[in-house]
C-alpha cells in the first residue's frame, strides 16, 4: 500500500497530511463553535492556531529527538529532517499546552477554558490521523501468527515484514473516537473550568497506556515505554486535578449560597 493520495506537477501528495489537514480543518470548526458557545470571540480560535500548531510541530519532533538521543546525538542535522517522520503525540499535547498558557495570559483569557475549548478537537484530530499511519503502515503492533485473526481490522498486512499485525493505530484510533463523543456529551455538563482538558489527558491515557504496550515502535527510556510512563503520570496528575479543582468548585457554591441565604 503506498502512502501516496496522487500527484500534483511530479509532487507526491500523501495520505497522512491529506488527513491531518481533514482533521485541523475540523477541529478549529468545532473549537470556534465552542468558544463562541461559552461566550468569547471565535476569532480568537484562528489566533491560538496560528501559535499552537507550529508549537505543536516543534514540541513533537523535540520529544522524539529527545528520546531517540543514541541516534540524533550522532547524526545531529537529521533532527531537523521532519519530513522523514518522527514526531510524537504527546509532544504535539505538550507543545499545545504551552501554546495555551502564553496565548491565555496574552490576551488575558482563562488557560482553563480555552484548554476546554480546544479538547475535543484534539482528541478528534488524533483519532482521524492514525489513519494516517494506516497508509504509511506505521505504528502496528505484534504479529498476529494465528490465521482465524489474520483479517482487518483486528490485524493488518505489513508490506515491509511481510506478515500480519496487530492494528493498533486502528485500536487507539476507535478509542479516540469515543473520548471524542464523550466530551462531546460532557461538555454540556460541565461545572468547572479545566474539566474537559482533564478528563482528555486521564480518557486519552488510559487507551494510550494499554495499546502502547501491543506496538513494536515504542520509544524507550530505559527499559520502559515513553509512552506508557507518561500515561500512569497523566492519569495520576488528572484525576487528582480533578477532583481538587471540583471540591473547590462545590466550596464555593456552598459559599456563594450562604452568603445569598
Amino acid at each position: 500500500m503506498s502512502g501516496v493520495a496522487f500527484y500534483i506537477f511530479g509532487k507526491p501528495i500523501y495520505w497522512y497530511g491529506i488527513i491531518i489537514a481533514l482533521g485541523v480543518m475540523i477541529g478549529i470548526y468545532l473549537a470556534m463553535r465552542y468558544a463562541k458557545a461559552l461566550g468569547y470571540d471565535q476569532e480568537m480560535i484562528i489566533d491560538f492556531c496560528l501559535l499552537a500548531i507550529p508549537m505543536g510541530i516543534v514540541g513533537a519532533r523535540l520529544y522524539y529527538v529527545i528520546f531517540s538521543w543514541e541516534y540524533y546525538s550522532k547524526n545531529l542535522i537529521d533532527a531537523f529532517k521532519i519530513w522523514e517522520g518522527g514526531l510524537a503525540i504527546y509532544g504535539v499535547v505538550i507543545g499545545g499546552l504551552i501554546s495555551a498558557y502564553i496565548f491565555a495570559r496574552r490576551r488575558k483569557i482563562d488557560f482553563w477554558d480555552l484548554c476546554d475549548i480546544v479538547a475535543p478537537s484534539l482528541i478528534l484530530g488524533q483519532a482521524l490521523g492514525r489513519w494516517g499511519n494506516f497508509f504509511n503502515q506505521e505504528a502496528y503492533g505484534y504479529p498476529i501468527t494465528n490465521p482465524a485473526w489474520q483479517w482487518f481490522p483486528a490485524a493488518v498486512f505489513i508490506n515491509d515484514t511481510g506478515q500480519w499485525h496487530m492494528a493498533t493505530f486502528f485500536y487507539e484510533s476507535m478509542w479516540n473516537f469515543m473520548v471524542f463523543f464523550f466530551l462531546l456529551f460532557y461538555k454540556r455538563k460541565r461545572k468547572n473550568p479545566g474539566e474537559m482538558i482533564l478528563l482528555y489527558l486521564i480518557l486519552y491515557s488510559l487507551g494510550r497506556f494499554f495499546i502502547e504496550g501491543l506496538r513494536t515502535d515504542s520509544l524507550y527510556w530505559g527499559q520502559f515505554r515513553v509512552s506508557q510512563v507518561l500515561s500512569g503520570l497523566l492519569i495520576i496528575s488528572g484525576i487528582v486535578m480533578f477532583v481538587i479543582r471540583r471540591k473547590k468548585a462545590l466550596s464555593s457554591e456552598k459559599e456563594n449560597l450562604k452568603e445569598e441565604g
